[in-house]
């Protein structure tokens, strides 16, 4: 069993992280929490049992004790990562930082190399490796059903909803006060394809815009904020009591830590999560397109949009001697062998556990790693920083409308 703290108390930490604490005592004991909102700080501290010597508003005051626990767990918005996970290393803790690692590709690189410095585990959170689903496809690449991997069609279906919740009203709709969106939400699924291609970026383009939650699209007499007497309230799918007062916890959360049903019409009225969908703050794309050519020869496309009703993740590998497609919200994979139009269908098993099993999966992973030094060769730092590094080339991609090549890319950051 690790000792560890928190830096962060929000639904990751709490929802996620917490979460697995709690139900796998065995494995991991957090000891320290460092969380602003003190309703949340006192939440979490009743969870876990952690005395009040050991809570603390801002996470400094916490790293400027003694180190106390093995491993340290930053889960704060995505500007915050840096500092406290250069602090924290600074302490010999090891480190799980949520993704994306940092909002700089020079930022990133300089954890990896902090982390090598002084000799601490970095993990970054990229939940997806460790799902049940993604695991069995590697598997199946790695033994050779489908041949020598061609072409991989990767599709992230945000969803309306979702879209509208995180990335339009919420903590990363403006890319100022978070990061991009290939970053924020993506870098798992860019991993991923580095992971399957098994080979680095050579180079990538991409193409997106925000398109349609703008002030233009807005209804006629929609106001501003949706409990202020929308006309459109009975139609709209956005109307944002309707939709928070149905929501799952981890929606409600973020809205307000009351979360009952006046407690969160409260939070409505005045808070962010009340605003029209057309009428907020948020310049990220609701839609990308990024196309990737390895080194070794494999082409991927990936498909991020909003547009979607599923809120899932729909991929199709493609060899030289058949093809894998898989829908990751159904657990369903589909082996098609070339010559035989019968697929071999694999239906995994549902883990009660957020991210398809993938919360789980890494927990016991960084917990094996801290406690025994063992690792998968899942996630090194290596692969993390790739994938951010990709994440950010993607982006100048689309910003600037030109094909990066990517080890040209690398050698004009770090220069």
């Amino acid at each position: 069993m690790i000792k560890a703290i928190m830096i962060g108390a929000g639904n990751r930490g709490i929802g996620a992280y917490g979460a697995f604490a709690e139900k796998n005592p065995e494995d991991i004991q957090f000891v320290g929490i460092a969380e602003p909102d003190s309703m949340r700080r006192g939440y979490f501290a009743m969870k876990h049992h952690i005395p009040l010597d050991y809570q603390f508003e801002d996470y400094k005051q916490m790293l400027f004790l003694d180190k106390f626990a093995d491993a340290c767990f930053i889960c704060t918005q995505d500007h915050m990562h840096f500092e406290p996970a250069l602090l924290a290393m600074e302490k010999k803790y090891h480190i799980f930082l949520e993704k994306p690692m940092a909002i700089t590709p020079n930022e990133c690189i300089k954890l990896g190399e902090l982390a090598d410095i002084h000799q601490v585990k970095l993990m970054i959170g990229h939940v997806l490796r460790y799902t049940d689903f993604f695991s069995k496809i590697k598997k199946i690449i790695e033994d050779g059903t489908i041949g020598k991997m061609m072409t991989i069609q990767h599709n992230e279906n945000v969803s309306y909803w979702h879209q509208a919740h995180s990335y339009v009203r919420g903590n990363w709709g403006n890319s100022s006060k978070s990061s991009p969106m290939i970053l924020a939400k993506s870098c798992h699924d860019l991993d991923l394809l580095i992971w399957f291609a098994n080979s680095s970026p050579k180079s990538v383009s991409s193409y997106g815009s925000l398109s349609y939650f703008k002030k233009e699209n807005a209804p006629n007499g929609a106001p501003k904020r949706c409990m202020d007497g929308c006309p459109h309230q009975e139609k709209c799918v956005y109307y944002a009591p309707k939709v928070y007062l149905n929501a799952e916890d981890w929606m409600k959360l973020p809205v307000s830590n009351d979360m009952s049903d006046e407690g969160l019409l409260k939070a409505l009225k005045t808070g962010p999560y009340g605003r029209c969908v057309y009428q907020c703050d948020n310049d990220v794309v609701d839609h990308q397109v990024v196309a990737i050519e390895f080194d070794s020869g494999v082409t991927a496309a990936f498909t991020m949009t909003a547009f979607t009703h599923e809120n899932t993740r729909t991929i199709k590998l493609m060899g030289t001697k058949g093809e894998i497609r898989g829908h990751m919200e159904k657990n369903v994979i589909e082996i098609y062998r070339f010559g035989n139009d019968t697929p071999e269908v694999i239906n995994l098993n549902v883990i009660d556990y957020g991210h398809g099993g993938g919360d789980y999966g890494i927990m016991k992973a960084f917990c094996a790693l801290v406690e025994k030094d063992q690792l998968k060769d899942l996630t090194s730092n290596k692969a993390s920083i790739e994938s951010h590094l990709l994440a950010f080339a993607a982006e100048e991609s689309r910003v600037n409308s030109q094909s990066i090549d990517f080890k040209s890319y690398l050698k004009r950051i770090q220069s």
